[in-house]
């Protein structure tokens, strides 16, 4: 089993992500500055793109069929702050959920390496 495998397991499965990712888009839409980029979204769709991207990137038995962070974000500004806040926010939302720190870190380490495909686009 692969580090990252073992992270998915070790956090719980498919019902820890989603009550990590639920929590995450609590805190994100409590923000008046990421509130904004989610005006127009169906949250519903949002949630569940979420969840099988933390599941990917945690080694999760799934794969990610969604658009390419790129043009997923294309035409957004997401600013770098905007960026910084989403990746406090996930990492406060899995310590909160019980996930352990070398987990978070290895997850936010995957999600900071997006950054330069969601930051400017």
């Amino acid at each position: 089993m692969s580090e990252a495998q073992s992270i998915y397991a070790e956090i719980g499965g498919k019902n820890a992500v989603e009550s990590v990712v639920d929590d995450f888009y609590d805190r994100v839409l409590d923000d008046p500055v990421l509130e904004p980029y989610f005006e127009d979204t169906d949250m519903n769709e949002l949630f569940a793109h979420q969840v099988q991207f933390v599941s990917a990137v945690a080694g999760g038995p799934v794969d990610y069929d969604g658009t390419d962070m790129q043009t997923a974000h294309e035409g957004m500004g997401i600013t770098e702050e905007a960026f910084d806040r989403v990746a406090d926010y996930l990492a406060a939302a899995m310590a909160e959920n019980g996930v352990p720190e070398e987990n978070i870190d290895a997850i936010i380490d995957e999600v900071a390496a997006l950054e330069d495909d969601v930051v400017g686009q």
